[in-house]
Order: structure tokens, then sequence, then C-alpha cells
């Protein structure tokens, strides 16, 4: 059975600084450092959620060149004056090329993607876009042995619960059942017409704090 776990959640914001005030107004938490992807001329933030869990706030690097494609998590769409929202979610497997073919032709193919001295794999679709409107996750797989987290201060946050809100309610419990990941996540019906909102629910060392409510 393909089996996956909640890796990290993916925060987006016309710029670093606009979404590390974002993530600090609503956990009370600073950002840490974290690096650059060159492929994608993206840059982030992260903070550690557990041993091998992480938020990151990623944005356009503004000193990097513009990749001769889309950017990945849709940032190609931002304008400047665009909210930081918590706008995607990627899961993680030991067996990414053994994904099931049909979650693959939502999250799009398998790369290899950098950012200093780490290499991994991950889905990305052609388009830059997010799968599902961000309901359905990236998939993505470590080196054994590594993970950002391991590399983050622990500041005492730790993921409590993470909700998906979308009218796509069938499709996404459909597609995390591929995944063997319904029991980690709460899917919760809307309206059709209305936009897919993901909302997680942080413990913080001031109590349970959203992003994304």
């Amino acid at each position: 059975m393909f089996r996956c776990e909640i890796d990290h959640l993916t925060v987006t914001a016309p710029s670093l600084a606009l979404g590390a005030a974002y993530v600090e107004r609503e956990l009370g938490i600073a950002l840490q450092p974290g690096g650059e992807h060159p492929r994608m001329g993206t840059h982030n933030l992260l903070l550690r959620l557990g041993d091998a869990l992480f938020l990151e706030v990623i944005a356009v690097n503004p000193a990097a060149e513009r990749p001769p494609r889309p950017r990945w998590f849709a940032l190609d769409e931002l304008r400047d004056d665009s909210a930081p929202r918590l706008a995607h979610w990627v899961a993680r497997t030991g067996a990414i090329r053994s994904a099931p073919p049909e979650y693959l032709k939502v999250t799009g193919p398998i790369e290899t993607m950098t950012r200093g001295g780490m290499q991994w794999l991950i889905t990305i679709p052609s388009d830059g876009a997010l799968p599902l409107d961000g309901a359905a996750p990236a998939l993505i797989e470590w080196p054994t042995g590594v993970h950002p987290s391991a590399q983050l201060q622990d500041q005492g946050c730790t993921l409590h619960g993470f909700e998906i809100r979308t009218a796509a309610y069938e499709k996404t419990r459909a597609l995390l059942d591929l995944l063997s990941m319904r029991s980690e996540v709460k899917v919760v019906a809307l309206p059709q017409g209305e936009a897919t909102r993901l909302v997680a629910h942080i413990h913080t060392p001031s109590g349970i704090r959203c992003i994304g409510a």
C-alpha cells in the first residue's frame, strides 16, 4: 500500500518579508532562514513543527533570474498586493516513484529540486498551478536520513490539526485515499463555487493558534 505523511505546509506571499510578518502575527513565532531554489527562482523561511514536519513561507526571489518555466505554488500569479496565505501542502513518501499514476496526473511529474546542499524529489505541475486548488498535496521524497526539520531550532511549535475546506470534497477524499492519508487530514465540504481553504491548527508556547482560518 502506498502511504504518505504530512511533510510541510506552504504559505505563499509576494515577498518573504510579508509572509514572515503574516506568520509571526498569527502564531507569535519568528521564522528561521531557509534558502534559495535556483531552478524556480524562489527562496523561503522555515518554522519547525516536529522532527519531520515544518511550515515554510515561500516567495519569488527578486535577486534570482526568472526561470524558463512557471514557478511552483502558483507564485507567478501573485501581485504585489496579494495577501499571504496558506496555499498548499506537501506529503512525504519514501517511494515517490511508486506513487499511483492517477495521482501523478493531478500533481504533475516527479522532478529533482535543490536548496543549498540539499537535493530531493518532488512533484511539480508543468504550469505551476496548485493541484486541485491546493487541496491535493505535492509529493516529496527526501534522501534517506535527511530532513530540513533536523536543522531547525525547536521553538515549541507542533501541528495540532490540519483541515482542507473545499467544494471538491469527494475528489479530495478519493485522492487522500490513494495516499492512505484520510485519517491524518480533516476534509470539510464547501458549497460549489467557493475557493479551497487550508487551515492549520498549531500548538505554540502561547497556546493553539491557527494559520488559514
